[in-house]
């Protein structure tokens, strides 16, 4: 495909950014729309509005080039790409209302030959419905290529897995899984496979919900061995070592835009029939309400101790390690909880700023200040901190 073809990516969010920039760097002369006008004056200095190693210098060196330019509207151009965010309404009903607004946002713009690529994470049969929703628009998409491959990039190293990894792309048609497999060639290294557009967005939901399933049994095992007195870390460790078994780590839940989320989009479609699936997201919503009941009691218990209220450093925020991230994160969750049940909670995320719910305290002040410590999050800056004389209470490892 030739490089001087024009790109644009609706959605300059943890995935729409780093492909933004990726291809500008190969390249490709981008243009990125977003709704949030200050992410578009953002990136159009050469910033980043997200953390993520090594986006600073792909945007910084795309934007500088002249190949990426951001805005609030889209622009005519030869392949668009869809990264927007699909959340679920409640009842975990999915919501793909921002996929709509970005296709009817497209739609004045595509062109016969234009390749138009789904890549949010997305319940089966959403690109049916961008190219119904096209047409509904008035477009003819017989003479378009629509195709989904959704992302498998892990946060922390999205800019090299964006080139390295496997993908899966599946058009709407044999001929635009065709031409959407020959575009992504052009900057993956890893394998590009083909098959159909509604087994390419399962895929994306199964993988998902299999880490989902692994990570319901280590919270699960946690919580087993809580109960009977056994360090579910050395557990873990021991157990791991047979040949055949890998069991994952425990933690406060599972957070995330993808495997807190994904599951439900097949447990909705699937209904009773999706038994494991459904009671893997239950065991690890149990695990967050678990994890407050547990602070919670050891608050009281210092307070009966001491005669005054236990100050509780929460340490970590995101939903994962080193990220900014704070989708779905069972750490704010539990913070929030926390606060609201009346708690005197010092909340500590090392890679943001501020919050709108509450003051963002320095993590080695919170340690000094806090009666009871409470790893929420394994952030590198937490790893190594010897504590002696208050309570620790860790859900992730962090030392371990």
């Amino acid at each position: 495909m030739n490089q001087t073809k024009k790109i644009c990516v609706i959605g300059l969010g943890y995935i729409g950014l780093p492909t933004a920039a990726l291809l500008a760097n190969r390249g490709y002369s981008v243009h990125g729309v977003d709704v949030v006008a200050s992410t578009v004056d953002i990136i159009n200095q050469g910033k980043i509005h997200i953390v993520e190693p090594d986006l600073d210098t792909f945007v910084r060196a795309a934007v500088n080039s002249g190949n990426l330019k951001a805005s609030l509207t889209p622009d005519i151009a030869d392949v668009f790409i869809i990264a927007v965010p699909t959340p679920f309404h409640e009842g975990y009903v999915p919501n793909v209302d921002y996929v709509i607004s970005a296709t009817k946002a497209i739609a004045p713009f595509v062109k016969e030959g234009d390749i138009v690529i789904l890549e949010s994470t997305s319940p089966v049969g959403t690109t049916d419905l961008v190219g119904d929703t096209l047409k509904e628009q008035g477009v003819d998409t017989s003479k378009l290529f629509i195709a989904h491959c959704p992302e498998r990039v892990l946060p922390g190293h999205i800019m090299r897995e964006l080139v390295e990894n496997d993908r899966i792309v599946g058009g709407l048609t044999e001929e635009a899984t065709e031409k959407t497999v020959e575009f992504y060639k052009t900057f993956v290294s890893g394998a590009v496979l083909s098959t159909d557009a509604r087994t390419a967005e399962m895929a994306k939901l199964t993988e998902n919900s299999f880490r989902d399933t692994n990570i319901a049994f280590a919270n699960e095992l946690s919580i087993l061995c809580d109960k009977f007195g056994i360090d579910v870390w050395e557990l873990i460790k021991l157990t791991n070592r047979h040949p055949r078994v890998n069991v994952l780590q425990p933690g406060a839940g599972v957070g995330g835009h993808c495997i807190a989320v994904d599951p439900w989009f097949i447990v909705h479609a699937g209904g009773d029939d999706a038994k494991i699936i459904r009671t893997a997201r239950e065991v690890n919503t149990y695990k967050t309400e678990w994890s407050i009941e547990k602070i919670k009691n050891a608050a009281l218990k210092f307070e009966a101790e001491n005669g005054r209220k236990a100050k509780v450093a929460c340490m970590g925020l995101a939903f994962k390690p080193d990220i900014d991230d704070l989708r779905e994160s069972p750490a704010v969750y539990i913070t929030k909880s926390l606060i609201s049940q009346g708690l005197d909670v010092l909340a500590v995320e090392p890679n943001i700023s501020s919050h709108k719910s509450f003051e963002i305290i320095n993590f080695e002040t919170a340690i000094n200040d806090a009666d009871i410590i409470v790893y929420l999050v394994a952030h590198k800056e937490f790893k190594g901190i010897r504590i002696f004389g208050k309570d620790v209470i860790d859900f992730c490892g962090v030392n371990k």
